[in-house]
C-alpha cells in the first residue's frame, strides 16, 4: 500500500512552539476547499449560525470582535461566497470540525504533525478548523487568539503581519491578562508603527505560517480574492499559560498585581498548581449543580 503524501512541511529541527515560523502545504486542490463546496458549506453553517462576517470597510484598528456589528456584511453566505471577488467582504466559516467531512480534513493535517509537535509541546487538544474567504483589498483587524494556529494559504495571496507572542510593546501584559480573563480585545490596540516590529509573510497558495498562542497578527489581501484554512489547537503549555493570565486578571481586579506571566518561572509554577486545583474544584461544583462546564482540554474545540 502506498503511503499518503504529507500535507504539510515545516523545519522540525527549528520548530519552537513559542516562535513564529513559515510552513508549506499541499492542500490547494483538496475537494473540500474548492469554491463550489465552500458555497454549499457556507449555506449550511449560516443556518447553524456558524459564520462571522464583515465588510471590507474595516481597518487594522477595528475591534475584531465588534467588526461584524460596526461594519456588517449584509449579503448572505451564498451571495458572498459565490461572488467573493466583488462582495467587498470578509467571511469566516467557524468551527468547521463540527462537520464530519471537515473534521476529517482537520485531523488529516494535525494527526500528521502531532508526533513532531508533541516532542516539544505535548498534550495537543481542543482542535479546531476555520476557513477565511476574503474579497480583494480586505483587512483582518489586529488581534490575538486563544490557541496555537497554523494559517495555510489555499487561493489568492495575502500579507500576514505577525508579532512575537511575548512582544509587550505591541500587546501589553495587562492586555493579555484581560483578553484571557474576559475573552475581549478591548485592550488590544493597533498603532501603525507596529508594522516595523512584525514578521512579514507574503503568502501564496501552498505557503503558510505557524503562530503561537497570543501572537498578535493582522492580515491584508491583495488584488485578488483569498481563501485560507486555519488549524488551531492547544497543548499542556498553552493551557497553563492561559490559566495563569486568567488568574492575573482576577487578582488585578482585587488590586493585586503579580509578576508578569513568564518573568518568574518558579512563582508561575506555584501559582499554576494552586490555580489548577481551584479551577478543578470550580468545574466539579458546576457539574454537581448541573451547570455547563467548559473543558478546554477536550479533543475538539466547542463553539465558543
Amino acid at each position: 500500500m502506498s503511503q499518503r503524501p504529507n500535507c504539510m512541511d515545516i523545519d522540525w529541527d527549528a520548530f519552537d512552539p513559542w516562535h513564529v515560523q513559515a510552513v508549506r502545504h499541499r492542500l490547494m486542490e483538496h475537494p473540500l476547499l474548492q469554491p463550489a463546496r465552500l458555497v454549499e458549506f457556507g449555506r449550511r453553517l449560516e443556518r447553524a449560525a456558524q459564520l462571522y462576517s464583515f465588510s471590507n470597510d474595516v481597518t487594522a484598528g477595528t475591534n475584531f470582535s465588534e467588526a461584524g456589528n460596526t461594519n456588517p456584511n449584509r449579503k448572505s453566505a451564498q451571495e458572498t461566497l459565490q461572488d467573493i471577488a466583488h462582495a467587498k467582504a470578509w467571511m469566516l466559516l467557524r468551527h468547521v470540525q463540527g462537520d464530519p467531512a471537515y473534521r476529517g480534513l482537520v485531523d488529516s493535517v494535525l494527526d500528521e504533525i502531532k508526533p513532531q509537535v508533541e516532542q516539544k509541546d505535548p498534550g495537543m487538544c481542543y482542535r479546531a478548523g476555520w476557513i477565511f474567504v476574503s474579497s480583494p483589498h480586505t483587512v483582518t483587524p489586529f488581534h490575538i487568539d486563544r490557541n496555537h494556529g497554523i494559517l495555510l494559504q489555499v487561493r489568492g495571496s495575502k500579507t500576514v503581519y505577525v508579532w512575537d507572542p511575548d512582544d509587550t510593546t505591541v500587546v501589553s501584559d495587562r492586555a493579555r491578562d484581560w483578553f484571557h480573563g474576559h475573552r475581549e480585545l478591548a485592550l488590544v490596540e493597533w498603532h501603525e508603527e507596529f508594522r516595523a516590529r512584525a514578521h512579514v509573510f507574503h503568502l501564496q497558495p501552498g505557503m503558510g505560517v505557524y503562530m503561537p498562542l497570543t501572537s498578535p497578527h493582522m492580515v491584508e489581501t491583495s488584488d485578488e480574492p483569498s481563501t485560507t484554512l486555519s488549524l488551531s489547537y492547544n497543548t499542556e503549555a498553552s493551557r497553563r499559560n492561559v490559566l495563569l493570565h486568567v488568574v492575573h486578571d482576577r487578582m488585578h481586579g482585587l488590586g493585586i498585581d503579580l509578576p508578569p506571566v513568564g518573568r518568574r518561572p518558579r512563582f508561575d509554577a506555584w501559582l499554576h498548581v494552586a490555580a489548577h486545583a481551584a479551577d478543578g474544584a470550580r468545574r466539579y461544583a458546576r457539574h454537581r449543580l448541573g451547570r455547563p462546564v467548559r473543558f478546554d482540554g477536550a479533543p475538539y474545540a466547542s463553539d465558543d
